[in-house]
């Protein structure tokens, strides 16, 4: 069955921005769709959300990983810490790498690029060349040349952030991106 796992940033939740409605037109696609609720979203810490991400989801090579910012981080060390081979990895304003706006718990101190390559078929990676946070098109390059796979660059900051005035309710292209055969 076609499965999509949906990832909110920090201080974020199932229901901001872009995802609720992403929910619901890859439900209308037949997907079995999961937006957890990471635990402690407002300080998210990688100690912490990546073992109740591990415990509490089952990902299989119809498993496609949609992440949002700190949610994008969290793919990046899911696909380092299991066994299958996903379908997919869409990182929607990602980053690997101390951001000089905030401080991030999400990050790893290193990554085994050769390891989380190898558990996604496919890697997408959206960022904007005007992202406020740092979570760039520089930072979407970076990514894609350790891992291959797609970058799209736009001009459309965060794609969702309060502290920005960017509601972000829908996002069509990332439909497209899904369904669209590698």
């Amino acid at each position: 069955m076609k499965n999509a796992i949906i990832f909110h940033g920090s201080g974020g939740n199932p229901g901001v921005y872009w995802i609720p409605w992403l929910r619901g037109e890859l439900e209308k696609q037949g997907y079995k769709v999961t937006t957890p609720a990471l635990p402690n979203p407002d300080n998210l810490d990688i100690n912490e959300v990546l073992p109740f991400v591990l415990n509490s989801l089952h990902f299989d090579e119809e498993t496609v990983l949609i992440g949002h910012s700190s949610g994008a981080s969290l793919i990046l060390s899911l696909l380092e810490n299991i066994e299958p081979t996903i379908k997919k990895a869409i990182l929607v304003s990602g980053f690997y790498k101390q951001l000089p706006s905030s401080h991030s718990g999400m990050i790893q101190h290193t990554y085994d690029w050769g390891k989380i390559k190898s558990h996604s078929s496919e890697f997408i990676f959206v960022n904007s060349d005007n992202d406020p946070w740092g979570c760039d098109d520089q930072m979407g390059r970076e990514m894609q040349q350790h891992l291959g796979g797609q970058l799209i660059v736009m001009h459309d900051g965060h794609m969702g952030s309060d502290s920005f005035n960017q509601p972000y309710r829908e996002f069509p292209m990332l439909v497209e991106l899904i369904e669209r055969a590698q």
